[in-house]
């Protein structure tokens, strides 16, 4: 009988241990789950749990996403007395595929003074009554505290997160979404501090965050939103950018002169960027922002003048609008910028579908601030590496997304990475039975040459075409480039035949491959005008020692190659791939003189020759009669000195009259 007791606790003891152990882990107070995105495609999720007692709450995030083939895990950790009251924060991982994050803050007693452990770097911030602890955009459910903090104290003006920026809280419009057949309204905000510019998220009546537009840690596009919310992904993304362009025009009111519908632009020396000589003193007139008539000085009277605004134009030089064939226009703050450094039109080359169309559709309505967007509609195939939520994996797939892009009024379609091989030549016979040109990546497992073969119009990136000549293998010495053996020939004479485009995009790779013991400063000024927050992500360290000589050596070989392809007079188009917003289109311009361009040539590769390309060339790119009023005032000469085309002192859209040091004070950049 005994044995047999306490052979009954022998089977027992394990349920017993099994009640303990359920009994030691206590049920959330509160969970849920984000599912994230990139550029609008679902890569990841974020699940956190709140436990509340003895006082305290205890906040635990486990977020992760696969961005590219990577993975970017973030676990964090958050304590606090209530909603208003922090204590500490830990962050263990990464907010994108370059940035770590091992951070621990922890906010004294009295609430003056931050303490922050970062690696063995120990640092200490003032603090007040209105600071929050917080480590960038991720994780999702430290923007729902942070909300919560600003409701519980009284809805500041501020919230101080050292060492970040200032953080500032705005109620937008409200959003009516409907879910599984059922409808309900969500507050609108709009946060700045946590990244460059604003983001937008929504919240529940219970004081739960739905949803958030924003950028991830590499300023490319990124949404969270509350699983059971997941249907509304694309009317968050379209009032997001709508709210913001709203928000941004009422900031830069004060950078636009009231708009005349006569204007006159007198005593400037006129470069027209037909390749003409330069045109001293002329006059400039615009009528309903369209080019009326351009007369020598002298044929100038007093009544030739009468009911235009004037612009005198002494001193000053007066080029066409510039172009940036390379944008990622993937938040409203690009506006002013691209408008400050004179840029007036701009091809976006990939985005998320309802993010673009709804600004691009927002602007040309005159509803906010920012160029003419051209649409390069992005489509890849699904893989481990895959980009954005626009994929084809069939030839029917492939149509449908060309046909849906063309609808919309993109001019034409981007292909990236991952699309499969056999796939691009019924891509590219689609978009040119539409009237739309191709451009894109070298797919992986295709080369340069064999994608003009298969359909493209254009290639993007230099590093693609360079590859064409020389076999760049990861860890090995690279081969000597010759531009005159017969392979580099056929190559070169296809690229003729085909009247290929390329977008170079050379300054981007300037920044990634300068040597660190250059500043990028000394190569590209303008990031010494950026905002903190952007700063910290784009000033570059540069290429570390051990690879700096292969890095510089590949550099060359890329150059050699533009100016190649230049000396062999095939089409450039300027384009920076974002790299230091505004600026690096100057950049892209000054490499393009180094490369043996003229001051004119390379000029012509930001304004007719992009123009022509895309078709635009009866509407814009030369200032002609006739021709839509998109211009640029300098203070220096361009032909004289390549490098002014940075001395901005008006830009001139649509004959809408812009002034650039506002412009750049609207979106946080120091003039």
């Amino acid at each position: 009988m005994q044995q047999a007791f306490l052979r009954s606790l022998g089977l027992l003891a394990p349920l017993f241990l099994v009640q303990a152990s359920h009994a030691q882990v206590a049920v959330p107070d509160e969970q849920g789950t984000f599912v994230l995105h990139k550029f609008a495609r679902a890569i990841g999720e974020e699940r956190y749990a709140i436990h509340r007692d003895a006082g305290q709450q205890t906040l635990t995030s486990d977020f992760k996403f696969t961005d590219r083939g990577t993975a970017v895990p973030l676990k964090t950790v958050y304590q606090a007395k209530d909603d208003a009251h922090p204590l500490s924060l830990k962050t263990e991982g990464k907010s994108s595929r370059f940035s770590e994050l091992h951070d621990e803050f922890t906010l004294n007693a009295t609430q003056q003074q931050i303490g922050l452990k970062r690696g063995d770097e120990h640092k200490t911030f003032a603090a007040n009554e209105h600071t929050f602890l917080m480590d960038g955009y991720s994780p999702v459910a430290m923007q729902q505290m942070l909300m919560r903090f600003w409701l519980a104290k009284g809805k500041p003006a501020r919230i101080d997160a050292p060492p970040g920026e200032p953080i500032h809280v705005t109620p937008t419009t409200d959003l009516q979404v409907n879910v599984a057949g059922r409808s309900t309204t969500l507050h609108g905000y709009e946060v700045t501090g946590l990244a460059w510019g604003s983001e937008t998220l929504w919240m529940d009546d219970d004081g739960k965050l739905i949803a958030l537009v924003t950028r991830d840690a590499e300023e490319d596009h990124f949404e969270a939103v509350r699983q059971s919310y997941e249907p509304a992904l694309g009317a968050f993304i379209q009032r997001a950018a709508n709210d913001s362009l709203a928000s941004l025009a009422r900031l830069g009111a004060n950078a636009r002169r009231p708009p005349a519908k006569r204007l006159a632009i007198t005593h400037v020396t006129l470069i027209d960027g037909t390749g003409a000589p330069p045109r001293r003193d002329a006059t400039v007139l615009v009528d309903d922002g369209v080019i009326a008539r351009i007369l020598p000085d002298q044929k100038q009277t007093p009544a030739s003048l009468t009911g235009y605004s004037v612009l005198d134009g002494s001193g000053k030089f007066l080029i066409p609008g510039l172009w940036d064939m390379h944008a990622h226009y993937e938040q409203v703050e690009w506006g002013p910028v691209y408008l400050a450094s004179g840029v007036t039109t701009v091809r976006d080359c990939g985005n998320e579908f309802d993010f673009i169309t709804s600004v691009r559709d927002a602007l040309d309505l005159g509803h906010g601030i920012g160029p003419r967007i051209l649409i390069a509609g992005l489509v890849d195939s699904t893989g481990p590496k895959t980009l954005g939520a626009v994929t084809a994996d069939t030839p029917a797939e492939a149509i449908a997304v060309v046909q849906r892009y063309k609808q919309v009024g993109a001019r034409q379609i981007k292909i990236y990475s991952s699309m499969k091989p056999e796939l691009v030549p019924v891509i590219a016979a689609e978009a040119h039975r539409l009237g739309m040109t191709v451009t894109g990546h070298v797919p992986f497992g295709m080369t340069a040459p064999e994608v003009v073969k298969a359909g493209y119009d254009s290639i993007n990136h230099i590093d693609f075409v360079t590859r064409g000549f020389i076999d760049v293998a990861p860890d090995k010495p690279l081969p000597p480039l010759d531009l005159s053996n017969a392979k580099a020939t056929d190559e070169l004479a296809l690229y003729k035949q085909h009247h290929t485009v390329f977008d170079d995009t050379i300054a981007l790779y300037e920044i990634w491959m300068h040597p660190g013991t250059t500043p990028l400063s000394s190569l590209e000024p303008g990031v010494t005008h950026l905002p903190p927050s952007l700063a910290t992500a784009l000033d570059a360290p540069g290429v570390p020692p051990e690879r700096a000589a292969r890095a510089s050596e590949y550099y060359k070989d890329m150059f050699t190659v533009l100016r190649e392809l230049h000396r062999q007079g095939l089409q450039i188009v300027a384009g920076t791939d974002q790299a230091i917003p505004g600026y690096s289109l100057h950049r892209e311009l000054e490499i393009y003189v180094q490369a043996g361009f003229t001051p004119m040539e390379a000029l012509q590769a930001a304004t007719s020759v992009p123009a022509r390309f895309m078709g635009l060339d009866k509407e814009l790119g030369t200032i002609t009669v006739g021709k839509r009023a998109d211009m640029v005032l300098l203070d220096g000469d361009p032909l004289a000195d390549i490098h002014n085309t940075r001395k901005v002192d008006k830009t001139i859209a649509g004959g809408a009259v812009y002034e650039p040091a506002p412009l750049w004070q609207t979106v946080g950049f120091i003039p």
